[in-house]
């Protein structure tokens, strides 16, 4: 056994530890060495021989060694203590590095560490307390015997013993007439550890071991020395330990004993009051006679539900309970060694279950019987119930079907709700066929009460009479209405069809006559006689499908009149009217008569427009005989007026004489343009736009009149000239001093003051501009520039009198641009971008004016006022920049 044994002799290295060994051991070997009557002095030169070390083994184990060696050799002792290491060996201590010749050669630690464990096996090794043994079982102990006492806690074998009060609380809680407990203290350890021994050795028998100087004066007492003492303390103890459990087992063989009878006693009272109830019981789980209602046997068996749920579990734990007492108490005698516990007579553990045998019996025959009896009355109950659910279900459902099935509103529905009707009845057949299971069940039923005798058969029978009666009328009424759907839907397809062939042939024709209607009341608007050629051939196509469209119209009222014949001979009653059209015979026959009404008012409306596009031609053809002549002459002249203009040969004078000339040759040709007015008069009265026969138009004119204003401006400006130059000619020389200039010009609206260029006949560019502003020019610097590049390209800063006169006649002269033109309108309009008739009459000559009048378009600025006219649109139409 290896256990403290493995001691640890590096301890022994500490000189007060090896002193307490050495003194507890020496105290321990001398307590049973003295039995023998021997004893030790030092511990490791007394054993060195083995024989003191045999006779203390034979001491405390109680057997014999093998025979000693008496000699005194060395071979002789280490044979000794081999004898005795071989003995402990033998007790099954494992003895690790202890050998005989250390013991003989006095090595104190391999002595000190053999004697302890001698000490383990032999002294501590035994104890047991609660399945602990040795060293925890010895700790156990002493904590068990320490525990009532305060400031005691021992929880190992060195310091929880250095106070002293552990020893003195054992010694008390076996002796307490030994000790005064009460007036011991912590704080003194010398008094409780002399107080401890001293007792123990004068009435226990324990040897003094250690003295309370070497406990106290050590950090930490050597443990093996603490267990050591302590383990006398237990031995010394077992002895009232002993006498105690010898105690103990009597007290508990006569509880034992006593429990025993009282279980018994139990057991019998308990078995009789069993028995008892079980045999006041069996009679009334054995009645079997029936009760006449549902409401008694119901309660039956609640009295029967109460008896399992309230009365009988109590009973059936006393059984049990009954049964466990008995095992348990045959267990005890039995564990005991008590003779088996024999029941009275009647009252055995068989005896019992027999009888609970024989009320189970009773009770499951009570139950089948009690269900037995509630099933039949629950079955005729369930069955009446069941009878008077279906037949009310039923009798719900038929109610109002005679009547709905009575109905004639067929009669006046339209193809779709015959439809839906049918439809409607098929649900209904099926959810008839359906009933029919019902119906059976309900006879069924009718009949199954019959044969189990219900009490109220007869008005069951009646009810039952009452449903199949109705059932078979519900049959017949169902058959006929099914047939008078068919036969209507049939006769209304066929209407249907009739309706939707009428409305195949009535829509489009009805849109033939509308669009006929429409055409033949249409306003053409013509202006060749081809056009109206045209139309006329087409009338006339038109004319000739009226017989098969007659035809058409007849073939649609054929229709309508085969469905009227349909409703009169089986007597359908049409409450609406045709479903896939709004159109109708009236209204076929009242748009029929409109064309035929429309038809010859076309006729002659297209005879007039002939006629009329007959003299519109006339009037081209006159117009264009004219144009064609006078339009080249025109053209010539103007050309030949604008290389004139363009030449500038010779001086004003002359040009002007020139251009007399050519106006004297127009005024002569006058009136072959006045005619050709004329003629354009009638045309534009005719609403005339285009001709065919020529490309002249009356715009050509304007170019006269522009004409006419130019020569007419010519003139009045070089008489203004001239009456100036004649006025300041006082002696008719023909020639103008500077002064005579100077008088001039200044008539003429130039402030020319004293300044030195102007007495040399030239203006400097502030007097320029002052003089083309005096002449109503709105110069801006742009356009003062312009002109000083014309009138003095050399850059000289002076304007003579010759290029003033040039630049004014260049600019009289170009007059005829689209930009001049609304640059004139807009100073007769006041500056406004519109202007009125009015004005234009006011400032033009009559025939300008209204020539104009005629031409402009209305203006649509955002400015406009009502007879405002476009004049800037109209002057860029004359030179071919717009439409007019």
């Amino acid at each position: 056994m290896q256990q403290e044994d493995d001691w640890d002799r590096d301890l022994l290295l500490d000189p007060a530890w090896e002193k307490q060994q050495r003194k507890t051991f020496t105290a321990w070997c001398n307590s049973h060495l003295r039995k023998a009557g021997t004893q030790i002095e030092n511990i490791e030169e007394d054993f060195r021989d083995g024989l003191k070390l045999m006779l203390l083994l034979e001491v405390i184990s109680g057997e014999r060694l093998a025979k000693p060696e008496r000699g005194k050799m060395r071979v002789h002792k280490i044979s000794n203590v081999n004898k005795a290491l071989d003995f402990i060996a033998s007790k099954g201590v494992k003895l690790v590095s202890i050998g005989a010749e250390e013991i003989v050669d006095g090595n104190a630690k391999m002595t000190l560490g053999m004697i302890w464990t001698i000490i383990l096996r032999f002294a501590i090794q035994d104890i047991s307390v609660e399945e602990t043994s040795a060293k925890e079982g010895l700790l156990l102990w002493c904590q068990r015997k320490t525990a009532p006492y305060k400031n005691v806690n021992i929880q190992n074998f060195h310091i929880s013993w250095k106070d002293g009060l552990g020893f003195c609380a054992l010694i008390h809680r076996h002796r307490p007439e030994l000790i005064d407990y009460g007036k011991l203290r912590k704080d003194d350890p010398m008094t409780n550890l002399n107080t401890a021994f001293d007792v123990a050795e004068k009435y226990l028998d324990i040897p003094k071991m250690l003295d309370a100087e070497d406990i106290v004066g050590t950090a930490r007492p050597d443990e093996k020395a603490i267990m050591t003492y302590v383990s006398s303390f237990y031995h010394a103890f077992s002895g009232a330990q002993k006498a105690e459990t010898a105690a103990n087992r009597i007290c508990k063989v006569l509880a034992v004993n006593q429990e025993n009878e009282q279980l018994m006693e139990d057991y019998e009272k308990l078995a009789s009051d069993l028995l008892e109830w079980i045999r006041r019981t069996i009679p009334w789980l054995e009645n079997r006679t029936p009760e006449k209602t549902m409401a008694a046997m119901q309660q039956k068996l609640e009295d029967f539900r109460d008896y399992r749920r309230l009365h009988k579990p109590p009973k059936v734990q006393e059984k049990c309970q009954l049964e466990i007492n008995f095992n348990t108490l045959q267990t005890k005698l039995r564990l005991s060694n008590r003779p088996a516990f024999m029941p009275s007579e009647g009252r055995m553990v068989s005896d019992i279950c027999n009888a609970w045998g024989r009320l189970e019996g009773a009770e499951k025959g009570y139950e089948e019987w009690l269900l037995n009896e509630i099933r039949r009355l629950e079955r005729l109950d369930h069955l009446a119930e069941k009878f008077r659910q279906k037949a009310a279900i039923h009798e719900a459902w038929t109610e109002g079907k005679e009547d709905m099935l009575q109905q004639k509103d067929y009669e006046t529905a339209s193809l779709s709700e015959i439809k839906a009707l049918l439809k409607k009845h098929e649900a209904f057949e099926s959810d008839l066929a359906a009933h029919q299971d019902r119906v059976e069940q309900i006879a069924a039923i009718a009949q199954e009460l019959n044969e189990l005798d219900y009490y109220d058969s007869p008005s069951v029978n009646a009810r039952c009479q009452r449903i199949c009666d109705e059932w078979d009328a519900l049959g017949g009424l169902t058959q006929k209405r099914s047939e008078a759907l068919q036969r209507t839907e049939k006769l209304l397809e066929t209407i249907d069809q009739l309706y939707l062939e009428f409305a195949k042939r009535a829509a489009p024709f009805n849109n033939w006559m509308e669009g006929a209607m429409e055409d033949l009341q249409d306003t053409f608007i013509v202006h060749t006689i081809e056009e109206i050629q045209g139309l006329s051939t087409a009338h006339e196509q038109f004319k000739a499908t009226l017989p098969e469209a007659d035809k058409e119209r007849q073939a649609i009222l054929g229709i309508h009149n085969e469905i009227a014949k349909i409703v009169q001979t089986y007597h359908v009653n049409m409450a609406g009217t045709n479903p896939y059209t709004t159109i109708n015979p009236q209204e076929i026959n009242a748009k029929w008569d409109k064309v035929r009404q429309l038809v010859p008012q076309r006729d002659q409306a297209l005879i007039e427009e002939h006629a009329r596009q007959q003299n519109n031609e006339r009037l081209r053809k006159q117009f264009a005989s004219q144009a064609n002549v006078i339009g080249p002459w025109i053209q010539t002249k103007m050309e030949e007026i604008g290389r004139i203009s363009i030449e500038m040969h010779g001086t004003l004078e002359d040009q002007l004489t020139h251009l007399r000339q050519y106006e004297k040759s127009i005024v002569n040709y006058k009136p072959k343009i006045d005619q050709l007015e004329g003629d354009h008069q009638l045309i534009q009265e005719a609403l005339i736009f285009d001709n065919k026969h020529t490309n002249y138009t009356m715009e050509w004119k304007l170019a006269t009149i522009i004409f006419h204003i130019r020569v007419g401006w010519d003139q009045d400006q070089m008489n203004e000239f001239r009456a100036s130059f004649n006025h300041f000619d006082r002696d008719h020389s023909g020639t103008l001093g500077a002064e005579e200039f100077k008088a001039c010009l200044i008539s003429l609206g130039f402030d020319i003051a004293n300044d030195a260029q102007k007495r040399t006949g030239m203006m400097d560019r502030e007097d320029f501009r002052a003089c083309l502003i005096s002449m109503g020019y709105n110069l801006g610097e742009a356009e003062f520039a312009r002109i000083m590049s014309i009138v003095d390209p050399n850059r000289l800063g002076v304007i003579t009198f010759q290029a003033f006169i040039d630049f004014m006649s260049r600019e009289t002269a170009d007059t005829d641009t689209a930009d001049q033109v609304m640059a004139s309108f807009k100073v007769l309009a006041g500056d406004k971008n519109y202007i009125l008739a009015d004005e234009l009459r006011r400032e033009l000559p009559p025939d300008q004016a209204e020539y104009c009048i005629a031409r402009m378009a209305p203006y649509t600025g955002p400015d406009a006022v009502p007879g405002a006219l476009d004049y800037m649109s109209f002057s860029t139409a004359l030179y071919g920049e717009s439409d007019l």
